[in-house]
């Protein structure tokens, strides 16, 4: 198939963009949120190609991949088509979590029944008013990266892409909190805002490799999910492949995809901070638990179930 789907997430398109199709990801010169293009970290195949608005006009394809409300207009200003039943197959993905006030939840996409939502959690498609809308739900999917644990760093690990801004929906002061008792780690884009405004036991560092990031990573003792509203994160799901333990904040998705095995799901901080120096104390034990996570994340968030999945929905889109 051709498949033409915004540069929005890297992560998830990382996965999305290694089943046996070509994509086209739009571009522009300033490479900004409607026109990033390919990413510039992430491992995307040759299948992948830019293709700037003029190009995008004159170009022929199968499916319309959207993840952003605005994507539909953009698209028919830029290639003068319309999308649904009276136009290109297109399908939404929903990323994310609602906002607002919970009468409010009503999807964009709700009052037309011609353009299917896929939920990344079967979380969000309970949140969310579908609407006319049929909604599907296709988890999470994210290649094997090996097994890298070592937790040779004495501090918990946490990734938070602007954490300044998204402070309350990721759980910045929840890891400011547990860093008053274990030393925390905070990587991602946009921390160096955080730098500013820095807590007692915690380290920050910016943009990295994905490569490089799973290495870093892999190398503390356990990985900390503090997320309040917010799709299962990607993050997550990557460090239990990589093989460490997690210690998760008991919200959205995380309670029905962390199993109690691979390590400490809940909303008591007190418990979280113990568990984290329970195993500092006991690395053995935080290594089975790494383990579990490891085992439960390639059977249940591989890539090739992801690939399928989507596969089977894009052949019933254009169908």
């Amino acid at each position: 198939m051709r498949i033409l789907a915004w540069h929005v997430h890297a992560a998830w398109m990382t996965s999305f963009v290694q089943g046996a199709h070509e994509y086209y990801v739009p571009v522009l010169s300033d490479r900004g949120p409607d026109g990033m293009g390919r990413a510039q970290t992430y491992p995307w195949p040759d299948s992948v190609r830019e293709l700037t608005p003029e190009e995008l006009r004159r170009t022929d394809f199968d499916v319309v991949v959207l993840q952003r409300p605005h994507e539909l207009e953009l698209f028919h200003r830029w290639t003068g088509h319309a999308l649904g039943r009276n136009g290109r197959p297109a399908v939404y993905v929903e990323h994310n979590t609602p906002r607002g006030d919970v009468n409010d939840w009503r999807h964009p996409l709700a009052d037309r029944g011609d353009i299917p939502i896929v939920h990344v959690t079967e979380f969000n498609r309970t949140m969310w008013d579908n609407g006319l809308a049929p909604a599907e739900v296709i988890e999470h999917g994210v290649p094997d990266y090996g097994y890298q644990y070592t937790g040779t760093l004495d501090s918990l690990v946490v990734s938070i892409n602007e954490p300044v801004r998204r402070s309350r929906v990721a759980g910045l002061d929840l890891v400011a909190t547990i860093a008053e008792q274990v030393p925390v780690s905070v990587y991602g884009l946009g921390t160096e805002e955080l730098s500013a405004r820095i807590h007692r036991g915690l380290a920050v560092t910016g943009s990295l490799s994905q490569d490089e990031l799973h290495r870093r990573m892999a190398m503390h003792f356990a990985y900390l999910h503090p997320y309040r509203w917010t799709s299962l994160g990607l993050a997550l799901i990557e460090a239990m492949t990589l093989g460490m333990p997690v210690l998760v904040v008991a919200a959205t998705a995380a309670p029905e995809a962390v199993p109690p095995e691979t390590g400490v799901v809940t909303s008591r901080l007190d418990l979280l901070a113990r568990t984290a120096s329970r195993w500092l104390s006991d690395p053995d034990e935080a290594r089975r638990c790494g383990l579990a996570a490891r085992a439960h994340a390639l059977a249940h968030f591989g890539l090739p179930r992801f690939l399928d999945d989507w596969d089977r929905m894009l052949k019933e889109v254009c169908r």
